[in-house]
């Protein structure tokens, strides 16, 4: 591994769930893209080792303790003190601010250069309600507020998609996919859609596309927010009044947008070969079809933050946890691209 090979920060996630197994997991593998450390309980994860018979053995750093070549088999970790113990599948609220606290040790190492980047493993957003910290959305609602910032994007990407631009559909799963909303009820989606927020949204998608991914040019399809885009009218009015002239001023400016298009046409392959990402305007809208065609080989990334941010496209999966039977391709995924975003935004600096 290169002496500069980037530092990447793994949150643990909710302890009931997977994550804790799918980064002991990941450090059996013979090769990684980056100097790896965990974020989390090192008791929670040495008995998640015993239960499932890995291999792996834990070095306790100090926090924001440098972090050594990775090497197989071997887990650094930035201690975070669980609450109460914690078992396979059994949610306990006392541990929610446990979850946070790692979510906020990743953000302050990579605020002060300790880490180029975080990977957070899931998180289960109902035990954080529950546990009364109220108006919790998710981790990139947690990420833009954490970090001061008006506007984030959520993006997700297939594995085939991860390095510069998307190859042309041939029945390839190759599909990179933001949104304009995150995790809002149904109802809300069309307020917060305005000229205003879809600006911010594209220019922080155009900027990422181009600086994380290495395209010059990027060229991004926006989806209609309503069946047939509107239908000229008749099914909506938002795209005419709002969404395309938000895409006629910003096309003025020299981003090379497309649409609005129909959803339920745009996500066909004739549509995709010739753009480099999607635009959707609503989370099922864009991420139904992403999942679709590349669940558990896709990563999520954050755009707008002032680091690199990704995670998996998966939940906490408590009825695995503890079983040995998680799938850990979406968090390899994310560690790759979280290694390689880190190395596009040092080269562009």
């Amino acid at each position: 591994m290169p002496p500069d090979a980037p530092v990447l920060a793994l949150t643990t996630g909710e302890p009931a769930g997977i994550g804790p197994e799918l980064v002991l997991q990941l450090m059996t593998e013979e090769e990684l893209p980056g100097r790896i450390v965990a974020i989390g309980d090192p008791r929670l994860l040495a008995e998640r080792a015993a239960t499932l018979g890995l291999e792996v053995a834990l070095r306790a750093l100090a926090p924001g303790e440098a972090v050594p070549p990775t090497r197989p088999g071997v887990l650094p970790v930035w201690p975070v003190a669980l609450r109460r113990p914690s078992h396979p599948g059994k949610l306990d609220v006392a541990n929610a601010g446990y979850v946070l606290e790692t979510l906020d040790m990743a953000i302050d190492a990579c605020h002060r250069g300790q880490a180029d980047g975080m990977v957070t493993a899931p998180l289960h957003k109902g035990v954080i309600l529950d546990a009364g910290h109220a108006g919790f959305r998710g981790h990139t609602e947690y990420l833009r507020d954490a970090c001061g910032i008006e506007e984030v994007v959520m993006m997700l990407a297939t594995d085939s998609a991860l390095h510069a631009r998307v190859p042309d559909w041939q029945g390839s799963s190759a599909l990179r996919v933001a949104l304009a909303t995150t995790h809002l009820p149904l109802r809300e989606v069309a307020d917060a859609i305005t000229a205003t927020r879809l600006e911010r949204i594209l220019l922080i998608l155009h900027a990422g596309l181009a600086r994380w991914f290495g395209i010059a040019t990027p060229r991004i399809a926006v989806c209609g927010l309503n069946p047939h885009a509107g239908e000229g009218g008749h099914l909506g009015r938002e795209e005419l009044e709002v969404i395309s002239p938000c895409l006629a001023q910003l096309r003025r400016e020299g981003l090379a947008l497309d649409g609005p298009l129909p959803a339920d046409t745009l996500f066909t392959p004739r549509h995709l070969a010739a753009i480099d990402a999607v635009l959707a305007m609503y989370h099922d809208q864009g991420l139904a079809v992403l999942k679709y065609a590349g669940f558990g080989r896709a990563a999520n990334v954050t755009l707008g933050l002032p680091f690199v941010r990704t995670s998996v496209d998966h939940g906490t999966a408590l009825d695995l946890a503890g079983h040995g039977v998680a799938d850990i391709g979406s968090l390899r995924i994310a560690v790759a691209l979280a290694a390689d975003m880190a190395r596009r935004g040092a080269a562009a600096s």
